[in-house]
């Protein structure tokens, strides 16, 4: 075991071990994630997770990576927009979170242009080139190298390709107080009732801290290779939606 060590949540842990911690954490939370989103957010994770699509510029035909796709949310929205002759890849580390959404839109009929991949963001086992669009709706938090996976992301890209980070952020100093006593006390006592699980909710709201800002983000964008990065926030900068673009 290596010396390094890495965030999970407020806790170091070796780095070799976060990837098993997240894991851990998703296997717990994977059959009341979708009920347990719509109850924590009131709703407003699906007009988050809309209005991502619509600054996707997705056109038919596209081909796209949907990472950390968990349940599916994103993947519904965007098969309908490729069309037939495009394709959507849901790809998950957790293999609970990826059968769950397997299901979830074979139930809704999406089935024909979406195939399914367990898969590492860290380690995309794909050709250079590969995807007109990647997207990431709260997952790069739980990435255990960051930077890492965003260079691959850049590499899996064609050029004029786009990447779309949607994530939990920096709310603006005036939600600070009242969006700190959600997050820590009434969420895990939310997961709790709802999951029987508060310590996974806990390290929600602590991943959430660790992350980086808007704008440390939007650098990292750029350090690996992305170009004319912007970032938009929603909610108050409770969440943001970053953008980059391959040439």
């Amino acid at each position: 075991m290596s010396d390094k060590t890495t965030h999970f949540g407020f806790r170091d842990v070796p780095v070799e071990d976060k990837a098993r911690h997240v894991r851990e954490v998703f296997d717990s939370v994977a059959d009341n994630y979708d009920l347990m989103n719509d109850l924590m957010s009131f709703g407003i994770h699906r007009l988050w997770k809309r209005c991502a699509i619509n600054m996707a510029g997705i056109r038919p035909g596209q081909t796209i990576l949907d990472l950390a796709g968990g349940t599916g949310d994103l993947t519904r929205l965007m098969a309908p927009l490729t069309g037939p002759g495009g394709h959507v890849v849901l790809s998950d580390i957790n293999a609970a979170m990826l059968d769950n959404g397997r299901r979830a839109l074979l139930d809704r009929g999406i089935s024909g242009n979406v195939s399914f991949a367990r898969i590492n963001a860290e380690q995309l086992p794909f050709p250079d080139n590969s995807f007109d669009l990647v997207t990431i709706a709260f997952g790069l938090r739980n990435v255990t190298d960051k930077q890492h996976a965003l260079q691959a992301m850049q590499r899996v890209l064609r050029p004029g390709g786009r990447l779309l980070v949607l994530e939990f952020s920096r709310p603006v100093p005036v939600l600070k107080p009242a969006y700190d006593f959600y997050s820590f006390s009434v969420l895990p006592r939310l997961g709790r009732l709802v999951a029987k699980d508060a310590d996974s909710y806990r390290y929600l709201a602590e991943s959430i801290r660790m992350h980086p800002d808007q704008q440390t983000l939007q650098g990292m964008l750029e350090q690996a290779g992305f170009e004319q990065c912007d970032y938009h926030n929603l909610s108050g900068g409770i969440v943001a939606i970053h953008r980059g673009y391959k040439f």
